[in-house]
C-alpha cells in the first residue's frame, strides 16, 4: 500500500495553501503546457489517476468529457473534491495505485499530476493503465523529475565560491527516497529519466512526447521567482499512446 501521506493532518494543511490547491489548474505554472498535450476532451471517457482535489477531473467534464473517474488515495483529497468540484459526469473514488484494479478497454484517457513518484510499482500500474485504455488511446502524465528528486537532499546547496547547484547525486541507485517536505517523512520512489520511459515502451506504449518543463519568459516575467526552475528541470511531463 502506498503511503497516505495527504491524510496527515499537518501535511494536508500545508499542502491546501499550496497556489495548484487555492488556484486549481491556474495556479500550476505548468499547466499551460500540459493542456497543449490534451485531445479534445468531447465525448471522452477519462481517468485521473491521483486525482487530488479534482481540478483536472472537473476541467475534463467542463470540456465535454462523457465520463470521468477521479481516484486518490486519501480521504481528505476525496472528500474535498466531491465537495469543491463535482460535475454530473464526475464520479470520485478512494484508490491505492499501487493495488487498483482497473477496468479493461474502458477509457479514452488516462491521465495524472504529480502521483507517480509515490508508487514503489510503477510498473504494475502501467500494465493496469495499458490495458484499461481503449486501442489509440492517450497516457498523459505528469511528476517530478528524476533529477529533481534523485538526491537524498534535495534543495539547492552552495558550493565552496558560493555558486548556487542542485544535487544529484545517487541518480542511478534507483528506489526509495524520504525527505522533508510539509512534513516530515515523506516516502517517493526514484526511477531514472530511462526507467521511466522504458517502461511505457516495454508494457506497449508509443511515447509521442517529452517535455522537461520549464517555466516560459513571460512566467518569469510575471513571476520573478521562477527564474531558478531554469537552472535544473522540477517537472516531467509525459505524452503516450497505446
Amino acid at each position: 500500500m502506498a503511503q497516505n501521506i495527504y491524510d496527515r493532518s499537518e501535511f494536508f494543511a500545508g499542502y491546501s495553501q499550496l497556489g495548484r490547491s487555492v488556484y486549481g489548474l491556474a495556479g500550476a505554472a505548468e499547466w499551460p503546457v500540459i493542456r497543449t498535450s490534451l485531445p479534445p476532451m468531447k465525448g471522452l471517457r477519462v481517468i485521473d489517476l491521483g486525482c487530488g482535489f479534482g481540478w483536472f477531473a472537473r476541467f475534463a467534464a467542463e470540456e465535454g468529457a462523457a465520463a470521468v473517474l477521479g481516484l486518490d488515495l486519501s480521504e481528505n483529497m476525496i472528500a474535498r473534491a466531491q465537495t469543491e468540484n463535482a460535475h454530473p459526469v464526475v464520479t470520485y473514488e478512494i484508490a491505492d495505485l499501487e493495488q487498483v484494479e482497473l477496468p479493461e478497454a474502458t477509457f479514452d484517457l488516462a491521465y495524472s499530476a504529480l502521483a507517480f513518484h509515490y508508487l514503489e510499482d510503477f510498473d504494475r500500474l502501467v500494465r493496469q493503465v495499458h490495458d484499461a485504455l481503449l486501442p489509440g488511446g492517450k497516457f498523459i502524465f505528469m511528476i517530478e523529475h528524476p533529477i529533481y528528486m534523485a538526491s537524498a537532499n534535495p534543495d539547492w546547496q552552495t558550493d565552496g565560491t558560493g555558486k548556487r547547484f542542485w544535487p544529484v547525486d545517487d541518480y542511478s541507485v534507483e528506489g526509495k527516497r524520504t525527505t522533508d517536505w510539509l512534513a516530515k517523512g515523506v516516502v517517493k520512489y526514484h526511477r531514472t529519466l530511462g526507467t521511466t520511459l522504458n517502461t511505457l515502451i516495454d508494457n506497449g506504449f508509443a511515447i509521442r512526447r517529452v517535455v522537461e518543463w520549464h517555466p516560459s519568459p513571460d512566467q518569469i516575467a510575471a513571476n520573478p521567482d521562477l527564474a531558478e526552475e531554469m537552472d535544473r528541470p522540477m517537472f516531467l511531463i509525459v505524452s503516450a499512446e497505446r
